[in-house]
């Protein structure tokens, strides 16, 4: 085991590594809000984060993965697979999806809502946001069999849909209001919607202080 003064050579390459990813996005972010998405090229924002355009590639296969790729699915499907066996499968998603989300709220809530606003305005980026939605959900409903294989495949299949289904609109829902919203709020009341569809639910739409 390596000394506590000095971190493993491959703990700092990554964390190297998440540095560049995270400069790259941030750059890339910020021309997209000044120029637009269509009107940035992939020289352009490697210039911006003082790396070369392969190297761009190397971390974004595309102009798009900029954009919608996070690693959010994977902490989030972790997270599923170690809620308590005794939880339904819903309850065990929205207490999972709670936790990643407050997670990633609290650390780049910004960069969040330039990204979601990004994919709602951008046709390429729906496109491609929905082709990801199917790989999401195929991730989200093997986390649930790994916790309950005797659950029935197709129920869990349209649970994963339907949570997956009420975070996007939770999400829409707070770009479209400017991020007046507080998000995991918004997330936890589409839940409720889907627990009691025809019922009501306690709105709560400001941003707490």
């Amino acid at each position: 085991m390596p000394d506590g003064g000095a971190p493993a050579r491959g703990g700092l390459r990554e964390r190297k590594k998440a540095q560049t990813r995270r400069s790259i996005q941030a750059h890339a972010l910020r021309l997209f809000l000044d120029h637009g998405y269509d009107g940035t090229t992939v020289e352009e924002i490697a210039a911006a984060a003082g790396v070369s355009h392969m190297t761009f590639f190397r971390y974004f296969p595309t102009k798009e993965a900029v954009v919608v790729s996070d690693g959010y699915d994977p902490m989030i499907a972790g997270l599923i697979a170690e809620r308590p066996p005794e939880e339904d499968a819903l309850t065990a998603l929205h207490r999972a999806l709670d936790e990643g989300l407050a997670r990633v709220y609290e650390a780049d809530r910004d960069a969040l809502f330039v990204r979601t606003r990004l994919v709602l305005t951008t046709p390429a980026l729906r496109a491609r946001q929905w082709r990801d939605q199917h790989a999401t959900e195929k991730l989200f409903a093997g986390a649930l069999t790994e916790r309950r294989p005797a659950e029935d495949p197709f129920r869990i299949r349209v649970l994963a849909a339907a949570s997956l289904a009420a975070v996007t609109t939770a999400l829409t829902v707070w770009v479209e209001g400017e991020g007046a919203g507080h998000l995991p709020a918004l997330v936890d009341e589409a839940f409720g919607a889907l627990r009691s569809p025809c019922g009501s639910a306690p709105r709560q739409r400001e941003e707490p202080n």
